[in-house]
């Protein structure tokens, strides 16, 4: 009798995670990269242009001014 509990714990493992890949599977496929979604969205605000044009005056006080070209 004991050696067929063995075969019937597994079986009953087998079927939980049989179970589980098909929710998992239910649940559809795995979303689209966040960055390719917002990409572009926004580039024609005038906010986020006046946030690109403080950015790169931020970076551009870190060089010496011999070296921005103006």
């Amino acid at each position: 009798m004991p050696d067929e509990t063995i075969p019937e714990q597994r079986l009953v493992v087998v079927e939980h995670t049989i179970a589980d890949l098909q929710r998992r599977l239910e649940v559809g496929p795995p979303p689209a990269d966040w960055l390719d979604r917002v990409t572009g969205s926004i580039s024609d605000e005038a906010a986020f242009l006046e946030a690109l044009a403080y950015g790169r005056a931020f970076r551009a006080a870190d060089y010496p001014t011999d070296m921005i070209d103006s």
